[in-house]
């Protein structure tokens, strides 16, 4: 395995750009590091992150582990890859989403940085080591940046706006994940609004230790028994559109701007 690079990238993030020239030896058209990686994720979806190794990988493909070693050197550049390729966003529409307002683009760039967490729910479980640096990633960077292309604002502002979205998107996504992993354990999915234990928590939130928990369990808010349904909705739809008004205000106070629902 030859690195080409001459910027001095990790070998990972070389390997993710195609800076690296394959192996001369080794199983040459049957393997490629796009089928590892390939592998690797189909495993990571049905059985987690933890049932991904190399000879795991090496094995469903039918080749040695020493086989993989000479495309993708260590297990930490195949989980960089991974996150990579996980990151494909090629569904959101850039140029052709010009009639788009920024409200609407937003919601769009939320919802599938959501969507990549609940499709791989390994995803999360793999730290974050620094900037984004691999091309599907910088995609995610550049479409975040598309939804804030026209807004009033410098380019630190664009930035910092794409990280609050990316940052509530991925809190959003570990607590979506969270609850369709246990949904598909068997959990029922009224576990998750609280309405099974209703009845027993109106006995034990007691207004003495609980002096603001408790009206709001007796009002029927804690578990949604809402006369009527929850009347703010979705509640990371809910969250998201404060932040949007959030940004919103920002412009409109920053530059007489008009902004847009």
């Amino acid at each position: 395995m030859e690195n080409e690079n001459e910027d001095n990238l990790p070998l990972g993030i070389a390997l993710s750009w195609g800076l690296v020239k394959p192996p001369q030896r080794g199983p040459k058209r049957e393997m490629s590091i796009e089928k590892i990686v390939k592998a690797a994720m189909e495993i990571a979806d049905q059985e987690g992150l933890a049932a991904v190794s190399m000879s795991r990988v090496a094995s469903s493909l039918g080749f040695t582990t020493m086989s993989l070693y000479r495309y993708i050197p260590s297990k930490d550049d195949l989980l960089l890859l991974m996150m990579d390729a996980a990151c494909d966003m090629g569904g959101i529409p850039n140029e052709d989403g010009q009639d788009l307002n920024w409200r609407e683009k937003m919601r769009i760039y939320f919802r599938a940085s959501v969507d990549i967490m609940r499709e791989h729910p390994w995803f999360t479980d793999i730290p974050i080591s620094g900037v984004p640096v691999t091309p599907k990633n910088l995609e995610i960077v550049d479409l975040g940046l598309w939804t804030t292309r026209d807004l009033p604002l410098n380019d630190y502002e664009k930035m910092s706006i794409v990280l609050l979205l990316s940052s509530y998107a991925r809190s959003c996504g570990i607590l979506m994940k969270d609850m369709d992993l246990a949904i598909k354990a068997g959990k029922s999915p009224s576990t998750f609004s609280g309405i099974d234990y209703s009845s027993a928590l109106k006995k034990l939130v007691t207004p003495e230790r609980y002096p603001h928990l408790h009206p709001i369990l007796m009002s029927g808010a804690y578990t949604d028994e809402i006369e009527g349904g929850n009347p703010v909705g979705d509640d990371f739809e809910f969250g998201l559109e404060r932040i949007l008004d959030g940004i919103e205000h920002y412009v409109t106070s920053k530059k007489n701007y008009p902004g847009g629902k």
